[in-house]
């Protein structure tokens, strides 16, 4: 059966596939590989961040997809369009199922990636405003908007610009549903069980909450990556989605 184009199913409840996200974050590809080793494509995709990129670079990742996972390459391209469109070839090339850039590239930069990579690759989606930055960061910068009216701002040109959606604070979630629609893909980070604990992240949801407020997808790391039995752990951040999509 030819495989559906995932942009196209890409909305609200009626994404595709797991919702769960694992970020890899580890200093060794050995401890990454050991980890996705453990864990069931069939019950989360992997997030592959800058860290681990550089240290395993390209062959990791295809040993990850060899191995049946979905990887988000999440390298939030960033430079003039024509270097980010071969970036994003590249990802395509590898076999991802999901890479990001960043919106303050511009609408030019966002066209361009857009542009580079084939009908029915892999999702692509746009990073706002970094959850570590705060109102006085973006003024030093010379953005003067609050940080939640810059992540709308830079949501709707990457709407414009073609690509499938933003990652987002779970926090931001609902204002950009309201906003772009069932269609547009959230890409959500922090999150955490029901009950668990926060590690040094502030600005967090349980799975159930994220989902409430508009996500398509949540990004997991530690209480996974940390745990002894990680997939019990997946079971339970599964149940909490369920509890949500199914009620």
């Amino acid at each position: 059966m030819e495989a559906p184009d995932q942009r196209a199913v890409v909305s609200g409840n009626r994404v595709t596939g797991p919702r769960l996200i694992v970020a890899l974050d580890f200093p060794t590809p050995a401890d990454a590989l050991d980890l996705a080793e453990r864990l069931s494509p069939a019950r989360c995709r992997l997030k592959v961040g800058k860290e681990l990129f550089t240290r395993g670079g390209p062959q990791l990742v295809r040993t990850l997809v060899d191995g049946g996972h979905e990887v988000f390459l999440d390298l939030k391209f960033h430079d003039i369009p024509n270097t980010v469109a071969g970036a994003c070839r590249a990802a395509a090339d590898l076999g991802v199922w999901m890479v990001n850039v960043h919106a303050g590239g511009g609408p030019g930069m966002l066209a361009a990636a857009r542009e580079a990579l084939p009908a029915g690759g892999p999702l692509l989606i746009a990073v706002t405003v970094l959850t570590s930055l705060t109102a006085s960061d973006l003024h030093a910068v010379g953005i003067d908007d609050a940080p939640e009216e810059q992540v709308l701002r830079l949501a709707g040109i990457t709407r414009d610009a073609g690509l499938d959606g933003v990652v987002c604070s779970a926090l931001e979630a609902g204002a950009l549903r309201e906003a772009f629609g069932p269609r547009f893909c959230l890409v959500t980070p922090g999150v955490r069980p029901a009950g668990g604990a926060l590690d040094d992240q502030r600005r967090v949801m349980t799975p159930a909450a994220a989902i409430r407020a508009g996500a398509d997808y949540l990004v997991v790391g530690r209480p996974v990556t940390k745990s002894d039995n990680p997939e019990a752990v997946l079971l339970t951040l599964e149940s909490e989605i369920a509890s949500v999509i199914d009620a």
